[in-house]
């Protein structure tokens, strides 16, 4: 009896562990967030992480925005993993919390942009938009704009270089980015509004009726957290600088990681770091580099001497931008 219960013992460990299912994610194009060609894509790369520390296969794929929801509904894809909290949740979905925000500013060629702090403010002007924008619930109910609605990224800044449009309203993070192509090419920069006219955020959606959606959602959020105060979401934004509230006192603190390429090692940088929550930073703020903690931004500077220092380039392809910036 006992050689029969070692045996089955031995049996039990030598059992290849229950495989999970692998889960198939669909999400519509949008330039430096989503993309399946081999371009910087830090959509994609923020949720593949997210679920391989979970312990979860995972599949993504890019599609129109019509065939997106389709394939969802239909069950070919189990959810989004780009949805834009622009657009009311639907009742046979369920969602994470935000993994990463979404700032659109208003941007032009004219420095009066920096006077724009409000939608109505660009009322009188044409403004340029990327559908994947316009056609959210959220803006398609701003009907006292005069919106240029584009099929693309591409054909919205093409529209503000063409001077067809005064302004484009936009990602703060798409407005970095050509800003790096201008830069490069010594053209002058676009400006921006004095805030963001337009706060939401990405989650990722899965379909109701998926295996456990709700412990799979919660331990989602859990891995987001610690990858926003680890250096990850540094690494994988292409991002010097972020601010987070991470140890709950209400003030906004630095992160940042040794394996990004930092433009210089000084106080002014930090002025462009991108908030993760809504708290400011303060005198009783903290630097957390690659997951430890620093009270001053001297002990911090001193834990990046191994990054390396200079501009590096822009994450939209400059051969598809080049005609925009030989009209700039």
């Amino acid at each position: 009896m006992r050689v029969l219960s070692f045996v089955a013992v031995i049996l039990l460990v030598l059992s290849p562990a229950p495989t999970l299912a692998e889960s198939r994610l669909g999400a519509s194009q949008l330039p430096t967030y989503v993309d399946d060609e081999g371009e910087p894509a830090r959509l994609n790369n923020l949720v593949l992480e997210a679920f391989k520390r979970m312990g979860e296969p995972l599949t993504l794929e890019m599609m129109r925005p019509a065939f997106l929801g389709s394939a969802i509904l239909s069950g070919k894809l189990d959810g989004d993993y780009a949805s834009i909290d622009l657009n009311t949740q639907k009742s046979n979905m369920r969602y994470s919390k935000p993994y990463l925000p979404l700032y659109l500013y208003a941007v032009s060629k004219n420095d009066s942009v920096k006077e724009v702090a409000l939608i109505p403010h660009l009322q009188d002007r044409r403004v340029a938009i990327d559908n994947r924008f316009a056609n959210t619930d959220t803006i398609r109910l701003i009907k006292d704009v005069k919106w240029g609605r584009n099929p693309s990224t591409y054909d919205a800044f093409k529209q503000l270089a063409d001077n067809r449009a005064y302004y484009l309203v936009t990602s703060r993070l798409l407005i970095d980015e050509f800003n790096r192509l201008l830069r490069n090419e010594n053209e002058e920069m676009v400006y921006l509004s004095a805030r963001p006219l337009v706060t939401a955020g990405f989650r990722l959606a899965l379909r109701e009726d998926v295996d456990n959606v709700d412990s799979r959602l919660q331990q989602f959020n859990q891995t987001i957290e610690i990858m926003q105060q680890d250096g990850s979401y540094n690494r994988l934004l292409g991002m010097t600088w972020l601010t987070k509230d991470i140890n709950g006192d209400g003030s906004a603190d630095y992160i940042s990681s040794a394996q990004v390429m930092h433009q210089a090692l000084a106080p002014r940088v930090l002025e462009h770091a991108l908030a993760l929550d809504t708290t400011s930073a303060d005198n009783s703020s903290v630097y957390v580099i690659d997951g430890t903690t620093y009270t001053t931004i001297e002990a911090a500077f001193e834990a990046l001497q191994s990054a390396t220092v200079g501009a590096r380039p822009s994450l939209l392809d400059t051969d598809i931008y080049e005609r925009i910036l030989q009209r700039w």
